[in-house]
């Protein structure tokens, strides 16, 4: 398969990106890893007159800390996430779900900003970053604004990007002291996508009782189980008291049905990994108490 006919572009600097994307506006792609959008153009499912390559720009592959916050660049590598001892230590949900992404070989190219942007329901990253209450950068010519990544994803491959901007940077805020993490997800086959898939974050307070706590499922956009999360507070962890909020995160939810898994499959699925999730990410949190103040 061969995509249709379009106009390329290699800028090498944001100022020259944004500056193409305003003049080319709507009918302009932004190519990152390549590992999502370039599939669909091959089988013509997506048809950009302009492709805005990011490969030569230099300046959004980052990855470091700031005054406690981590900062990752639009493009840098997946398989950085796994490598990197800052994103190991401080934030090991993201070197965790970044595992699940597909094979090596994809991590290797798919990089952090084309997953996010690109919003596949089942993609990792941004039920993670949603977890994590990360802050997206979008640059545009003339400025740039900020956007939660609660606000960011709006349903199966739609974002709040508008046309002209540029996804730039992602700022993931530090956890707080005595929290744990844990994403769990299920697949057909390793590498595959994810037919259903958890991520949870529990903070205990210095009594032991869950003292805050987000958890986030897939579906055709992140799903923040909020309702769930605020039956939790005050309260010891246990595996009853998980369960129940796990049922409590799938009610009524909106899920998918395909060849692979009807709607009810994976309701099911999310409420088990969500039990799951919440019952390890507890531990790591109790056992992070003897070594964090």
């Amino acid at each position: 398969m061969k995509p249709a006919v379009f106009e390329y572009f290699d800028p090498t600097s944001v100022s020259e990106t944004v500056a193409l994307l305003a003049r080319l506006d709507e009918d302009a792609r932004v190519l990152a890893g390549g590992q999502s959008l370039v599939p669909l153009m091959n089988f013509r499912l997506a048809r950009p007159a302009h492709l805005v390559d990011l490969n030569r720009v230099s300046e959004l592959d980052f990855l470091s800390v700031a005054g406690g916050e981590l900062r990752i660049g639009a493009m840098t590598r997946q398989r950085a996430l796994e490598r990197s001892r800052d994103v190991g230590a401080g934030w090991p949900l993201l070197r965790e779900a970044a595992g699940y992404i597909g094979h090596v070989q994809i991590r290797n190219r798919g990089t952090v900003g084309g997953s996010l942007a690109h919003a596949f329901p089942s993609a990792e990253l941004p039920v993670v970053m949603v977890t994590l209450g990360a802050a997206l950068v979008l640059r545009r010519e003339g400025g740039e604004r900020i956007v939660a990544a609660a606000d960011f994803f709006l349903g199966a491959m739609t974002t709040a990007l508008e046309p002209g901007e540029l996804l730039s940077e992602v700022r993931v805020p530090a956890t707080a002291a005595r929290s744990g993490t844990s994403f769990h997800e299920v697949s057909r086959r390793y590498g595959d996508f994810a037919l259903a898939g958890a991520a949870a974050l529990v903070s205990l307070d210095r009594d032991g009782a869950v003292a805050g706590v987000r958890l986030t499922l897939t579906g055709s956009a992140p799903i923040r189980a909020q309702a769930a999360e605020d039956a939790m507070l005050g309260e010891k962890p246990s595996e009853a008291l998980f369960r129940d909020a796990a049922r409590r995160a799938v009610a009524g939810i909106e899920q998918d049905s395909d060849m692979h898994a009807d709607a009810g499959y994976r309701r099911r699925a999310c409420a088990a990994l969500a039990r799951r999730a919440l019952l390890q990410a507890a531990q790591r949190a109790a056992a992070s108490r003897s070594i964090r103040p």
